[in-house]
């Protein structure tokens, strides 16, 4: 039994600082203590404002946004806290590294353990928006801009009694980011996301498919991989853009268990048995009794849509 705490945030300006932002996350991670969880999930840069809604041409003014270390110098109390709870957490922030001599920048996350130590990372896979700077756009989407492709794939760790698995945002939306933990026995997926609630990048979609379509996926990623899913968010008008709320714990049934009601800071809580994806695990989604991988090659083979011949 896992005791989760989904701590929802609502807006982080543009000007507040790393500090100020980690003060948020201890008094989360005090109220979690008080209630008895056993692991606190974050949202997707959960540091910093979303940065990438705004285009800057200075890299210097990007970077300022990212973390270089961690912990870091701002960050290292929110560890140190955690330890001295003895409670483990998920957390979303923006990487940059080197790597011979070439500089990437991720999206990314990580997991904390009990004791403070980071047991896994994960660097965002899917990411979603465009590269190239769109001024007629109220706000803009520049992921592909300002983030290199995760080159980490899906892992999964054994820690604090289960099988946890993490993934970010758009990654959600895609059934090959659940199947691909599901296949290593995943009990817990966490997920962080900043969503605006209005006017996607894409074009006007009528505004109650946010949240029906962020729900949808969860659930389904949930039950076709019979796994807990734990779904925070970044909420509220940030920026000038209104972001979705909505966060939520899951259960393998693809049941919503526990849901947040606002746009602010907000700590989300339910007991989960990881117990509970034995059912579906060893039924209906026995993946070595009745999955055909012979039969999905085109899965793998492209990543287009090839229409059949044209009569």
């Amino acid at each position: 039994m896992v005791t989760v705490g989904a701590a929802q945030l609502g807006p982080i300006a543009r000007d507040e600082t790393r500090s100020q932002v980690v003060d948020r996350l201890l008094a989360l991670l005090d109220r979690a203590h008080e209630r008895g969880c056993d692991l606190v999930v974050f949202p997707e840069l959960a540091l910093t404002t979303f940065f990438p809604r705004w285009y800057f041409e200075n890299q210097d003014e990007i970077d300022r946004f990212f973390e270089t270390a961690m912990p870091g110098p701002e960050t290292q109390a929110l560890f140190d806290r955690a330890a001295e709870h003895g409670i483990g957490f998920c957390l979303g922030f923006a990487e940059m590294v080197e790597n011979g001599g070439e500089t990437q920048r991720f999206n990314s996350c990580i997991l904390v353990d009990k004791s403070g130590a980071i047991v896994g990372k994960y660097r965002k896979v899917h990411l979603p928006g465009h590269a190239d700077h769109l001024p007629e756009r109220k706000w803009q989407h520049l992921e592909k801009a300002y983030f290199d492709v995760g080159d980490l794939g899906f892992p999964v760790w054994r820690t604090m009694g289960g099988i946890m698995g993490m993934c970010i945002c758009n990654d959600r939306r895609w059934p090959e980011t659940y199947r691909m933990m599901g296949l290593q026995g995943v009990e817990m997926i966490m997920l962080g996301y900043n969503t605006p609630a209005t006017e996607p990048p894409w074009g006007f979609e009528p505004t109650h498919l946010a949240g029906l379509h962020n729900n949808l996926s969860m659930q389904a990623g949930a039950y076709q991989n019979a796994t807990w899913v734990i779904g925070v968010a970044k909420a509220g008008n940030e920026g000038g853009c209104d972001m979705m709320g909505g966060t939520l714990i899951v259960a393998p049934t693809g049941e919503i268990v526990a849901q947040g009601r606002t746009l602010e800071d907000e700590l989300v809580i339910a007991d989960c048995d990881l117990d509970a994806c034995n059912h579906y695990k060893n039924t209906v989604f026995n993946f070595a009794e009745h999955r055909q991988p012979d039969q999905y090659g085109l899965i793998t083979e492209t990543a287009g849509v090839i229409l059949p011949p044209d009569d």
